[in-house]
């Protein structure tokens, strides 16, 4: 009799796309055959609708990352991200319309730090999740290890806990996948794509949280980003001073399908307000070069000193030193001519 199978990652990782589920009977051998539909078929088959469960970019069956560098804020980010989803509440530019369940696997922070942390989130909430929305798993309130995603034992041993789950938080990649080989093997991703095809199948959004590697790039094998919906990275700003805190700029690296503000980067500030809540501040990013450009300028510094400091070649230098004239930041009198002068 037909029945759903979801066709594993590994099985066509080489070879281009595949159904999510697709009606099978078992071959001579037993196994479920790939079962193709005609244009006509696809057209008029009924797949169940991606739900927007945060900003537009996180929705229902979706898959994405969000990395960085350590310590400049990729677990505050999550868990924000997660407890919005999970209030539906906002964060940032991004408002949940609904509250979903969410289950925030955290495999390196102490049982006391991830308290107090989310004990700060929830105290600054404009709302807080309805009971059991929002669950988490920590290293600290298991009798042993906390099972290996890249293992099919250890993620069997995640199944009661996804019950009815939404989204699913992987914080981080590095600690909870640990037995998949070299980072930068893409053969050792494979065990670990599987079990995020199989939530899509179920209908969970995965957010795998991981390390930025020293290109800046998600760090080990580029083959995670061809399943993944969007890639999120985090980076300092080129003014940061450490005693700032929480302070990045946020870049969709990757957007499958997925254009406008939503995705547009800005830089985000933690602080306190007037209450002594925390609040997070926003910025546009090319406001924020724009400031620094003539900030520099007006330091004495020339277009290649400029463009230096901000990464920029010297053409890109030269117009956003434009652009900041035009936008009466600097004057022409403000510019080096490169000799140490003013022209």
């Amino acid at each position: 009799m037909p029945r759903d199978v979801v066709i594993p990652y590994s099985a066509y990782a080489e070879g281009g796309a595949a159904a999510r589920t697709s009606p099978a009977r078992p071959n001579s051998t037993g196994a479920a055959t790939v079962v193709a539909l005609s244009a006509q078929e696809l057209i008029a088959r009924e797949f169940p609708p991606r739900e927007d469960y945060f900003g537009g970019w996180l929705t229902s069956q979706s898959l994405g990352m969000i990395h960085a560098w350590r310590g400049i804020g990729k677990t505050h980010f999550s868990l924000e991200v997660g407890y919005a989803v999970a209030s539906g509440g906002s964060y940032l530019k991004w408002q949940a319309p609904e509250a979903r369940r969410v289950l925030y696997i955290d495999g390196e922070m102490s049982g006391c730090v991830l308290q107090e942390r989310v004990a700060r989130i929830a105290a600054s909430a404009e709302k807080e999740p309805p009971d059991g929305f929002l669950k988490f798993v920590t290293p600290d309130a298991q009798s042993g290890p906390l099972p290996d995603l890249a293992t099919l034992e250890g993620q069997e041993r995640y199944e009661s806990a996804l019950e009815a789950v939404n989204l699913v938080v992987v914080d981080n990649l590095s600690c909870l996948a640990r037995r998949g080989g070299k980072e930068n093997e893409g053969e050792s991703w494979l065990p670990v794509a599987d079990w995020a095809l199989r939530q899509r199948a179920a209908g969970r959004a995965v957010l795998f949280v991981h390390h930025s590697g020293k290109g800046g790039l998600q760090r080990g094998t580029s083959r995670r980003e061809d399943l993944l919906d969007w890639v999120i990275t985090l980076r300092r700003p080129i003014d940061y001073l450490p005693e700032e805190g929480a302070r990045f700029t946020v870049e969709f690296e990757k957007a499958r399908g997925l254009v406008g503000d939503a995705v547009a980067g800005f830089e985000a500030a933690l602080g306190t307000d007037e209450h002594g809540r925390r609040s997070w501040t926003m910025a546009n990013v090319e406001d924020v070069k724009l400031q620094r450009v003539a900030e520099l300028v007006k330091a004495g510094a020339t277009q290649k000193d400029i463009a230096d400091e901000l990464n920029l070649s010297r053409f890109q230098a030269g117009r956003r030193i434009k652009t900041a004239i035009e936008a009466g930041l600097i004057t022409h009198s403000d510019l080096n001519d490169g000799r140490g002068g003013r022209r």
